[in-house]
């Protein structure tokens, strides 16, 4: 575990799949992050790479060859190496191997990078393609789950969704697992959502950003704790909870790519919100959380 600290907030750091497992503010020792009850959803912020959601038929096709690749990819599986750190900065990075060939058939190296400074954890993802003459067709994303309730007089109901700029999105539904983009419908965030667990009752609220600078932030009716999360140029973010078998957590999920398209050819070079980095080419994108 690479533990991060100043003198607001402690991190934790898992190796396996870099994921951002703990965040605890030292001034009144809160947890904001979700600690992974296997019994609702055991993860606390998975890294998705190389696809986002379910691919149709958890299988796609690329140079007449077909492969099988289960939802969000496999990197929130494997061991990352720590390649730096200290007090405030990690980077940990995963390169292709020969598991990974077998169901991805990319040379590909993704590193992640934690920078904390204040209340604030910056998460970067560098994704590099080495190879020389091959494009490298990828989705990235991020799916960190924050605790909706800080004190034993709260439910999740206490909590507020809020989405800047205040206006009205373009939702996209789910029918699950596939995305139905064709029938996207507006959905008005001009002002605070309570939160309720219905809200989640048809899976994620996955909402078009269009590359916009965008902060979603979860606050409470009792006190004034909570988090932020800001995206600068992300196509898309999912918003979910777990429904019906619920939890006192929301993930708020920065996406670089989609789940397939109930219409997917299954081609990967036609994938919705498919990435296509050229060779010796280096991709980037980040998202900020403030934790108050």
């Amino acid at each position: 575990m690479v533990t991060l600290e100043n003198e607001y907030l402690r991190v934790q750091i898992n190796e396996l799949g870099a994921e951002l497992s703990s965040v605890v503010s030292l001034d009144t020792n809160l947890e904001y992050m979700w600690q992974a009850d296997k019994q609702i959803w055991g993860r606390h912020a998975p890294v998705l790479f190389p696809i986002v959601g379910r691919l149709k038929d958890d299988q796609y096709e690329y140079q007449g060859t077909k492969y099988e690749m289960h939802q969000h990819g496999f990197a929130r599986d494997e061991e990352f190496e720590v390649v730096d750190s200290s007090d405030t900065h990690a980077t940990l990075k995963l390169t292709d191997n020969n598991k990974t060939h077998k169901i991805y058939p990319f040379e590909f190296e993704l590193v992640i990078s934690f920078d904390l400074k204040n209340h604030e954890l910056r998460e970067t993802y560098r994704i590099y393609n080495p190879d020389a003459d091959k494009h490298l067709l990828f989705s990235i994303g991020g799916h960190p789950g924050f605790n909706t309730n800080f004190g034993s007089d709260q439910i999740f109901e206490d909590g507020n969704l809020h989405i800047a700029p205040n206006k009205t999105y373009s939702q996209i539904p789910l029918k699950a697992p596939l995305n139905d983009a064709e029938n996207a419908f507006p959905v008005d965030f001009s002002k605070a959502t309570r939160l309720n667990h219905d809200l989640f009752k048809k899976d994620a609220i996955i909402l078009e950003l269009n590359k916009q600078e965008t902060t979603i932030m979860l606050d409470n009716q009792k006190n004034d704790h909570g988090v932020a999360l800001t995206v600068i140029d992300a196509p898309y973010v999912g918003i979910w909870s777990p429904y019906p078998n619920t939890g006192n957590f929301v993930c708020i999920e920065p996406w670089w790519g989609i789940a397939d398209n109930v219409n997917s050819t299954g081609k990967l070079e036609e994938k919705m919100g498919i990435n296509d980095l050229d060779p010796k080419s280096e991709a980037s994108q980040s998202f900020e959380i403030s934790f108050f």
